[in-house]
């Protein structure tokens, strides 16, 4: 118990502290500390202070009762004239929330309204449109019943009425009760369009049938209302392929007469002189070597020719002009591609027509003419022998091929094919019997020996060069492999007639001349980087090689070995062996220095005799006469040698630049 009126006791004195303390913190209460003052003293005058103020402000609020009670009037007036506008502003809150409900219920109002508005119009579109679309103009069945087809205002209501025919359609399938009411005024305006278009549309198939016509011009006048079949083939497709079956029945015989007289009446300007079997490489000497030249026969590709106007049989006839096959071929299959592209883009334009519908229709048109020539083709090619002819053909075969697929045009490319394959087998076949008929020639049974060019490999050269110039647009691997088997039965052709000549030196005439006349012309007409140019030329520098060897051996033949007897025996150090040939050197020497310029011209005069080729000839002698030099600087060089410097005849040895001045006087002028 003591315990806890200690503990309160403790709790008073804080509580005093803290009282303390807050007095301590008055202004005043610090001015009076610091001044010294005593406390109590100041208490009790601050507190009669206080009470002398108390006695003025009773005073003051008797003075101003008056005052104050009315102002306590006023107060109690306001107050009343609150409490009225309070009531006043209670009810105007009420009737704002009531004027809140009715804004929005006629929000709400407005918005069905709107709704409603929406679908009425929509309704209104609808029934509008679907009135319109059922409405059959009158001016409409006046233009249907009356007027040409081929008038502006036909083809304009055409389209209206196609556009009822389809919407009736669609109204039938949706059970429309209102489509009956026009049903029977709409076919039977559409039966009288269609008879009218079929009238029309016929006349304009039966004008291709008159002779002497240009079908293009009525072809050009249907594209102009291909509408016309759009809509026969939307709402009477009987008649739509009545018209279809007919234009192809009447296209396809006009095509077939037109290219059936064309071609036979082309064949009768052809050359009446063509190859035949035995007109081959390896036979005996004939006058119809121009088979296996080219000449201006390959002008026929340029594009300027490929593509020019086609022949006209008759004006050539009265001409008395005759042609290659190969030109009849050009101009017969050229006019069938412009035909042909031509057909195929009306047949899709105006049967509207793509894909395979649009080639099987095409076949419909031209597959007996294009049977017909793959016919006449075979019976020609099976007996043509002139593989030049056939070759070209291929060639006009591969550019027309490619300018259908230019112009994006797929209508003949099987033909193509097929003429292809019935051409290449052919040509390689003839390719086959020349390259047999060279391999199995017995020069024996050819006649008399000369070292000119021979006649076949002329014939080679020719041919090989006008195949090799032909082949580079379009190269043919098979091609090139039986040309290559060709040159190999050619290369070894010519050796076996070189063997018929008893010295080697008239071989190696026979060899080069043969090897630069088909060099020559292989360069002049085909390409320089050929196989055929670089064989050649491998064997006609060999063999100009020996033949400079040979012509030289015969004059200065002793010179020769002893050089090379000389550098041998040098290249092992063993050049002292010559030493004792004291004899031989002195007779080298001086045999040369007194015949060499004799034996140079007969040499050139020889030379220049034997070969047929001027240029040829000269670039030979240049050559030996070039060896010759070389021969004799090295005879120099081995007399220089410390073995033969006591040697007395090394004096009488010819200055080598004197030499070349003089060899220089020798060489022929070209």
């Amino acid at each position: 118990m003591y315990i806890n009126i200690l503990y309160m006791f403790i709790l008073f004195l804080l509580c005093v502290l803290v009282h303390i303390q807050a007095n301590l913190e008055d202004d005043l209460v610090k001015e009076a500390l610091k001044t010294g003052v005593d406390l109590r003293q100041y208490s009790k005058q601050v507190e009669a202070e206080l009470q002398r103020i108390e006695q003025a402000s009773i005073k003051d609020y008797i003075k101003e009762s008056q005052n104050i009670a009315s102002l306590h009037n006023q107060i109690t007036a306001c107050d009343s004239i609150l409490e009225r506008m309070e009531g006043m502003l209670s009810g105007f809150q009420t009737d704002l929330s009531s004027i809140s409900s009715e804004i929005q219920s006629l929000q709400q109002q407005s918005v069905s309204m709107n709704v409603r508005l929406k679908n009425r119009q929509a309704v209104r579109s609808h029934l509008s449109q679907l009135v319109d679309e059922l409405v059959v103009p009158g001016a409409m069945i006046s233009t249907i019943l009356d007027s040409p087809v081929t008038e502006q205002e036909f083809l304009e209501q055409l389209h209206e009425l196609n556009n009822k025919i389809n919407f009736a359609k669609e109204l039938s399938f949706r059970e429309t009760l209102a489509c009956s009411d026009i049903q029977d005024i709409v076919d039977r305006l559409k039966l009288k369009a269609v008879s009218k278009i079929r009238e029309f549309i016929l006349q304009k198939i039966y004008a291709f049938r008159k002779p002497m016509t240009n079908y293009q011009i009525p072809q050009n006048t249907l594209l102009k209302y291909r509408f016309f079949y759009q809509f026969l083939l939307a709402n009477e497709r009987t008649v739509a392929k009545e018209i279809r079956d007919e234009y192809v029945d009447t296209m396809s015989k006009i095509y077939f007469s037109y290219f059936k007289s064309y071609s036979s009446r082309l064949l009768k300007v052809q050359y009446e002189e063509v190859a035949d079997k035995d007109d081959l490489m390896g036979v005996e000497d004939t006058s119809r070597n121009t088979i296996f030249t080219l000449g201006q026969r390959g002008a026929i590709l340029s594009p300027a020719e490929l593509e020019g106007p086609i022949l006209v049989p008759h004006t050539a006839q009265r001409g008395d002009c005759r042609y290659p096959y190969e030109t009849l071929f050009r101009s017969q299959h050229f006019a069938l591609l412009d035909n042909g592209c031509r057909e195929f883009l009306f047949l899709c334009d105006f049967f509207m027509v793509t894909g395979n519908s649009a080639l099987d229709l095409f076949n419909c048109i031209m597959g007996k003419t294009l049977a017909m020539f793959l016919k006449s083709m075979s019976t020609y090619v099976s007996d043509c022998y002139d593989s030049i002819a056939i070759f070209l053909c291929i060639h006009i075969i591969l550019r027309f091929r490619a300018i259908t697929a230019k112009r994006n045009i797929p209508a003949l490319d099987k033909y193509w094919e097929a003429v292809l394959e019935l051409l290449w087998p052919r040509f390689e076949l003839i390719l086959e019997m020349n390259i047999h008929s060279i391999r199995s020639t017995d020069p024996q049974r050819l006649g008399l020996l000369d070292t000119r060019p021979h006649y076949i490999t002329r014939r080679y050269a020719e041919f090989s060069s006008a195949i090799v110039s032909i082949n580079q647009t379009f190269p043919n691997e098979r091609t090139i492999a039986l040309l290559g088997q060709l040159q190999v039965e050619v290369e070894n052709f010519v050796l076996k007639m070189a063997a018929e000549f008893p010295s080697r030196r008239d071989q190696l005439i026979f060899l080069i001349n043969n090897y630069d006349m088909m060099l020559s012309v292989l360069m002049e007409r085909a390409a320089d980087d050929s196989k055929e140019v670089e064989g050649f030329q491998q064997l006609l520098l060999a063999r100009t090689q020996e033949f400079i060897e040979e012509i030289l051996s015969a004059p200065f033949g002793g010179m020769i070995s002893f050089v090379k007897e000389a550098e041998v025996l040098m290249e092992k150090g063993q050049l002292d062996r010559l030493k004792n040939d004291e004899a031989r050197i002195t007779q080298l020497v001086r045999g040369f220095s007194s015949t060499w310029k004799q034996s140079v011209e007969a040499m050139s005069q020889e030379v220049m005799r034997s070969f047929t080729n001027f240029k040829n000839g000269t670039s030979i002698i240049q050559g030996a006469l070039t060896q010759l030099i070389q021969y004799y600087h090295g005879f120099h060089k081995i007399l220089n040698q410390p073995t033969f410097r006591a040697l007395t005849v090394r004096s009488e040895l010819i200055n080598l630049h004197h030499l070349m001045v003089e060899v220089k006087k020798h060489k022929p002028n070209f």
